[in-house]
């Protein structure tokens, strides 16, 4: 074989990324409070960029036409939100009044390591090493705590406050107490036989324990930990109108970009050669954000557009009415890449008509069926719900089970461990740990 080094020209296309593609890309795929960050940033650093912030908007009342700002009926809704007292509060209004000032500021130090739900995750050992304290008095606060209410708090585990709660109770089965300080592993894992052995006792017996210990709370100092509420702008509002669909960019979301034409005016009639490259620049820069906004917004209402044109029932009627649809499917249809679907629907919300929803959940995967149409991943999911609330509980479905059933009752083709994923995403647990003996 001759081998001989040449030159040979050669035409092909390539995609090259570009300052502005890249920056087209990454506005795609901002949610509506990723784009407004951006857009304050670079408004600091270009002045000829001047942004509208339009006002957040509460669609419910404005579906309903009510004016808030002019109905003195509304009143009450302006007044701030009740708090009621912290753990930390609560904890130290417990504390008894004739104790000593040092112990009181010792429980109040203490309560600074719990965690959000309670919990005081430290040995005595190492409060006492970080509060340099003798572990007489680290031992003394810590049991005082743990007598407190709500019952549970100040456990260093789950399985101390499993127990804080039930010493209290009067009413709590057989063997209670035992399984949650000696055999709480095998207990939680349900590895009832080998337990029943251990106690020399009934499976219902452990049964009892189980369905009591479901009524504790695991989490006893979350109920005082309270978060500020997050408030979902929707990108696009779909309305069903006089039998069509009527789709717009939401008032919250659609905003303004403007140029600074007094700035970009006065400093046009500067003769400084440096002045005038930083204008240019930055006028590229202003033309470039003003192109990818327009660019998304459209966007984002083609792929809304196409996604009602495929599923028209269940921007109606809610999710449980989804078809078979993929991005994929969508790019095609629209003569786009996957990606740019993706990135178009990535954190973006819509408004439909039974409520404020995201919109990537309109996507789901496509399940073979023995009916002429296939069916959804979200139907059989709920297909299997169904099926195992209404199982007996003594002899719960396995997977392989709920496969066949699902084919056999429902025409849908789904793989034992498809099913097996579809439970785990639902949360529910294994035919062994579902099964009950009473």
């Amino acid at each position: 074989m001759d081998f001989k080094a040449g030159l040979i020209q050669q035409q092909s296309l390539k995609l090259t990324m570009t300052q502005e593609l890249s920056q087209a890309i990454a506005l795609l795929q901002y949610s509506s409070q990723e784009l407004v960050s951006f857009l304050e940033s670079k408004a600091l650093e270009n002045p000829l960029i001047s942004i509208d912030t339009p006002q957040n908007v509460d669609y419910s009342k404005k579906k309903k036409g009510v004016n808030v700002e002019k109905d003195a009926k509304y009143w009450i809704e302006q007044i701030g939100e009740y708090r009621g007292p912290s753990l930390e509060e609560h904890i130290l209004s417990q504390v008894p009044a004739d104790s000593p000032k040092s112990f009181y500021l010792l429980i109040k130090r203490l309560v600074q390591y719990f965690d959000e739900n309670g919990y005081l995750r430290y040995t005595t050992e190492d409060l006492a090493e970080m509060l340099s304290v003798s572990m007489d008095e680290i031992q003394k606060a810590v049991h005082l705590i743990k007598s407190f209410d709500p019952a549970g708090v100040g456990a260093e585990n789950l399985q101390e406050c499993l127990y804080l709660q039930a010493v209290r109770d009067q009413k709590t089965p057989k063997y209670t107490n035992e399984i949650l300080t000696t055999h709480f592993i095998l207990f939680a894992e349900k590895k009832w036989k080998d337990l029943s052995k251990e106690l020399s006792c009934s499976l219902k017996d452990i049964q009892a324990v189980f369905d009591y210990v479901q009524v504790l709370n695991p989490r006893p100092g979350a109920a005082f930990h309270v978060e500020k509420p997050t408030y979902i702008v929707p990108d696009v509002i779909v309305e069903w109108k006089d039998g069509q669909f009527i789709v717009n960019t939401a008032a919250g979301s659609d905003l303004k970009l403007s140029l600074n034409g007094s700035y970009y005016s006065k400093m046009k009639e500067t003769n400084d050669p440096s002045v005038s490259k930083f204008l240019h620049d930055k006028w590229n820069e202003y033309q470039w954000i003003a192109k990818g906004i327009q660019q998304r917004k459209e966007t984002i209402l083609r792929v809304m557009k196409k996604i009602i044109e495929k599923q028209p029932e269940s921007m109606v009627k809610g999710l449980s009415y989804l078809k078979p649809m993929t991005m994929k499917e969508i790019a095609e249809e629209l003569e786009i890449h996957e990606s740019t679907v993706s990135r178009a629907v990535k954190d973006k919300y819509v408004l439909a008509p039974f409520g404020t929803i995201e919109m990537r959940a309109f996507f789901t995967a496509n399940l073979q069926s023995t009916e002429q149409e296939d069916v959804s991943s979200l139907a059989a999911k709920k297909e299997i719900e169904v099926l195992i609330k209404n199982e007996n509980k003594k002899k719960p479905l396995s997977d392989q089970e709920i496969s066949d059933l699902l084919k056999k009752e429902k025409g849908i083709i789904v793989s034992r461990r498809t099913v097996a994923k579809y439970r785990d995403q639902l949360s529910i647990p294994s035919s062994s740990k579902r099964k009950r003996y009473d």
